[in-house]
């Protein structure tokens, strides 16, 4: 474990990665390692087409082979809100937009949930499991090492323990009722472009599946198992749908989608922090992730996005370097306060 000390750490003078971040480096001129890698802007734009056209190309063959074309994540957040555009009126396709309630939704964002499905006109599976199962297995990702060190370089603990759920939830859907797509609304920086469109690998969904399936189930036991993929399901590798992630592969313009969004009813919520715009607990999640590795778990996210030219460096350290409001923190910490034993 390392604590963040921001006086002694240093900070990626291109991107903003910081000396705390696991496998960083840093040449004289402070640039890290990745931003020294990284092939341009101009090679990432180029792709771009080529990934779009091979969505546009599946919708032809995989369109109306079940009831719904494609199954949404649906936080209600930002990104995910305008993916559920996108997949409604830019593709044309018939959407069920899956919400996992985590009860730490912000009620507005609930709110949005509803007034953007029903003006879209898209139906929605809104699932609520057991919050006394969920809260313990957050309270319990906040104290102990539950994951590898690899996947908290990209998410806190208790969010990864939050999306595995909604993963499962949503790929579990999708097979039941045999829909082609799967769609995400993952930022540019959290999904590449060589990753937008992509079948999904039922054998290595298997091998990932296993390795959060252990740590939950010691935790909570059988109460995990509706959310995730069954033997049976994984013996049929050939149903397995294909992943898409639209934000990877087209324009990315915060203020561009928000206006957008707002047309469609969605207000942003004032009790969740800089990096979410639907969940309560993801403020604490940052702070633990925080006191415990030494460095923010949006940092890999926001630093791409800063290299890849979706938002200015200072915009991305607004996001990543103000401590998290005391309040929320105070607030989650409370309600997990119950489920510490």
């Amino acid at each position: 474990m390392m604590q963040e000390n921001k006086s002694t750490r240093q900070l990626c003078t291109n991107c903003l990665l910081p000396s705390t971040f696991p496998g960083v480096s840093f040449d004289d001129n402070g640039v890290c390692n990745h931003c020294r890698r990284y092939r341009g802007k101009q090679a990432v734009d180029k792709q771009k087409k080529k990934y779009e056209d091979k969505f546009l190309k599946l919708i032809e063959e995989k369109r109306k082979v079940s009831d719904y074309d494609v199954i949404v994540a649906y936080s209600g957040g930002k990104d995910s809100t305008y993916t559920l555009d996108l997949l409604v009126n830019r593709y044309k396709l018939r959407v069920l937009a899956a919400t996992l309630d985590n009860s730490f939704v912000s009620p507005r964002a609930l709110q949005n949930i509803g007034i953007v499905c029903g003006n879209l006109g898209v139906d929605n599976l809104l699932v609520r499991p057991d919050y006394h199962m969920l809260r313990k297995i957050f309270s319990t990702a906040a104290r102990q090492e539950l994951f590898s060190a690899k996947t908290l370089e990209r998410a806190s603990s208790i969010c990864t323990s939050c999306i595995t759920f909604v993963k499962g939830m949503v790929l579990r859907t999708a097979l039941e009722k045999n829909i082609p797509f799967v769609g995400w609304g993952w930022s540019p920086g959290q999904a590449p472009v060589q990753a937008s469109v992509m079948k999904t690998n039922a054998a290595l969904m298997k091998n990932t599946q296993q390795a959060t399936f252990k740590p939950l189930f010691a935790i909570a036991g059988e109460a995990i198992l509706p959310y995730f993929v069954t033997e049976e399901q994984f013996s049929h590798p050939e149903k397995f749908p294909w992943n898409v992630h639209p934000l990877a592969f087209l324009d990315y313009d915060e203020e561009d989608i928000i206006r957008r969004i707002t047309g469609l009813g969605w207000e942003k919520p004032d009790d969740t922090d800089p990096n979410s715009s639907n969940c309560i607990l993801n403020a604490y999640a940052n702070h633990v992730h925080r006191a415990k590795y030494g460095f923010h778990p949006y940092v890999w996210e926001i630093a791409n996005m800063v290299r890849e030219g979706v938002m200015t460096r200072q915009e991305g350290l607004e996001k990543i370097e103000p401590e998290e409001d005391v309040n929320m923190v105070n607030f989650s910490r409370e309600e997990l306060r119950a489920f510490n034993s």
